[in-house]
């Protein structure tokens, strides 16, 4: 599976999809990094059929108005991502 991990997720997330055999990218790896606006990054998670991992309710807004982008939404009270393997 292809993701796409926003700015607020740390890049070790990424990192470590990718060792489990997906295929992840961070917002930092973008020419405008963690600066890129919510609407290129769901630019490019539809250029390159990847799933936002967001923790930003703007992407929930965005999907239940356009249905873009495909969304896994991630709440900090249940995912203690810094607890996750380095």
């Amino acid at each position: 599976m292809n993701f796409l991990i926003d700015a607020q997720l740390p890049r070790r997330f990424a990192v470590w999809l990718n060792e489990a055999g997906h295929d992840a990218r961070h917002t930092l790896d973008l020419p405008l990094g963690n600066r890129t606006p919510d609407s290129e990054v769901i630019a490019c998670a539809m250029r390159e059929a990847r799933v936002v991992v967001s923790k930003d309710d703007d992407f929930v807004q965005s999907f239940l108005i356009t249905g873009q982008p495909s969304l896994l939404l991630i709440s900090p009270a249940i995912s203690p991502i810094r607890n996750w393997r380095s």
